[in-house]
């Protein structure tokens, strides 16, 4: 999806720039095995997240020629089909199926729009609205990635113990940071952290989604 953009509007001085909340050995599979020409990083200190207030993946921040940004950052069209995946098979319902895959072409083509058109783009948001979408970090939420870069480091020199109660410390003071949380959970035999633990979180925010809403045309499920 993100490869077919890059290569679309490569003459429109367009770039995709990927950055995977993760360890290395845990990201590095996946960005191999999708063979992206466009900069892929990994970002295993959660900086990135930090700076941009990003709590779960994929978010997107939208930033122009002159490093202004358009959209602050967002759910990049994903939706809350996973809440109807199968927790076997993990195959999703048709019907959700297909409205996961609409969502997320919107929002491609909303990107799409916007390198086209620049600042003449329907998306494109003013100033005011800017900044009211964008979120500053409060003490707690600072705190909370000083205690996950603590964690990361500890868990590099082999003190697990230490870094576990860095990591449920850093989860403790910023619980919607899914990013966060993630690193410090039980991963799965294919090393994500799909586990019951991580459905019985999901389970848990009843009504509340899991993927906040994006507030762009075309991105309303059942639209």
């Amino acid at each position: 999806m993100w490869q077919k953009l890059y290569q679309d509007l490569s003459a429109q001085n367009f770039t995709v720039l990927a950055i995977a909340m993760d360890v290395p050995d845990a990201a590095r599979p996946w960005i191999e095995a999708a063979k992206p020409t466009y900069p892929c990083l990994i970002d295993r200190e959660h900086r990135v997240a930090d700076l941009y207030d990003m709590v779960n993946v994929p978010q997107a921040v939208w930033i122009d020629e002159a490093g202004r940004i358009v959209r602050p950052p967002e759910n990049a069209g994903a939706m809350d089909s996973l809440r109807y995946r199968d927790k076997t098979t993990r195959q999703l319902p048709d019907d959700k199926l297909t409205e996961r895959d609409r969502i997320k072409a919107a929002y491609v083509e909303a990107v799409r729009d916007w390198a086209i058109k620049g600042s003449a783009s329907a998306h494109v948001l003013d100033a005011a609205t800017i900044r009211a979408r964008t979120r500053l970090p409060d003490d707690n939420v600072a705190t909370a990635h000083a205690h996950f870069r603590l964690a990361q480091h500890l868990a590099r020199g082999g003190n697990t113990d230490e870094a576990k109660v860095h990591f449920a410390q850093a989860s403790r003071l910023h619980p919607d940071s899914w990013n966060i949380w993630r690193q410090g959970a039980a991963k799965d035999a294919t090393g994500l952290a799909a586990t019951p633990e991580f459905w019985a979180r999901v389970d848990s925010l009843g009504d509340q989604p899991y993927y906040l809403p994006i507030d762009m045309k075309g991105m309303t499920p059942g639209a």
